[in-house]
């Protein structure tokens, strides 16, 4: 098994992503579900009433899994429902020993799918023995796939083939920055102090859904994310995609994020000196 993903594999990988999508998710967006009812579309609970699966989900994790193991046969994967319907506990090892380990989210914001709200999307991220070396995030609803391939740049590719690379949004006060500021995953009292100090940020909002909010940031639409709960399905992909279009990010001690990693928080900015007054304006001293 050749566990090389040079960017012509990238964009087929791309490619099958998009078709799998356009079978398995559009089709059942919007069919028969009503504001997100249990029991529509095979909608059920997770652990609460906002962390929800759906039909779509597992279908997509499943043609995705296949579909990758066809091309790169005895890798590992890693899928956010086959991981929560076992009620295994993360496979660190498994991804910092794989040769080559597809960290694969189906459908994140499945809150918003189920609610008819167009605010969702496709996160596959590539790890080689625990280092991220291919991220991509696919929209359904416009089509658009973003990719980033490790020391390589990130692009967007439209439906009809045109690419552009990626940069992140260029360095502003904090004053001026917008972007994410997610409380609700933070302890106490780190959850506090970040609520208390988000004026001084230009605004904060939340789209329910990691996937589009990473593809803002490393398309240059918002500023900042911040994050706490760190499952590498969410976040694998969007840091990488994030990194390679110049952005700059790290655990909210200044350590460096791994795939392997799911505490210690998370901050996104454009440079090292936006983070650094971003993490000082939020939480001051008190991070650790």
């Amino acid at each position: 098994m050749s566990s090389r993903i040079g960017r012509t594999r990238a964009e087929e990988i791309g490619r099958i992503v998009a078709s799998i999508a356009a079978d398995e998710i559009m089709p059942r967006f919007r069919a028969g579900m009503t504001a997100g009812a249990e029991g529509v579309d095979g909608l059920r609970r997770k652990t609460s009433a906002f962390d929800v699966v759906t039909a779509a989900d597992e279908a997509t994790e499943r043609a995705l899994g296949a579909a990758l193991l066809r091309m790169f046969p005895g890798a590992a994967l890693i899928g956010e429902e086959a991981a929560d319907a076992g009620g295994d506990a993360l496979p660190a090892d498994l991804i910092a020993g794989a040769d080559l380990a597809f960290i694969i989210d189906p459908l994140d914001g499945t809150k918003n799918f189920s609610s008819g709200l167009p605010l969702f999307g496709t996160m596959l991220a590539a790890t080689i023995r625990g280092e991220i070396v291919f991220g991509l995030i696919h929209d359904p609803v416009t089509g658009e796939t973003l990719t980033a391939l490790r020391g390589e740049g990130a692009w967007a590719t439209t439906t009809e083939g045109r690419s552009r690379e990626l940069r992140v949004a260029a360095a502003e006060p904090v004053a001026q920055m917008h972007g994410v500021a997610g409380t609700n995953f933070l302890p106490q009292p780190l959850r506090g102090r970040l609520a208390h100090n988000l004026d001084r940020v230009g605004l904060n909002f939340w789209l329910r859904c990691a996937a589009q909010e990473y593809r803002l940031a490393a398309t240059g639409g918002c500023h900042f994310l911040v994050y706490n709960r760190l499952m590498p399905w969410d976040h694998a992909a969007g840091w990488l995609l994030h990194r390679e279009a110049g952005g700059h990010s790290a655990h909210l001690d200044g350590t460096p994020y791994l795939p392997t990693h799911t505490t210690g928080g998370l901050i996104c900015a454009p440079d090292e000196a936006s983070w650094l007054a971003l993490r000082e304006a939020l939480f001051g001293e008190g991070v650790n």
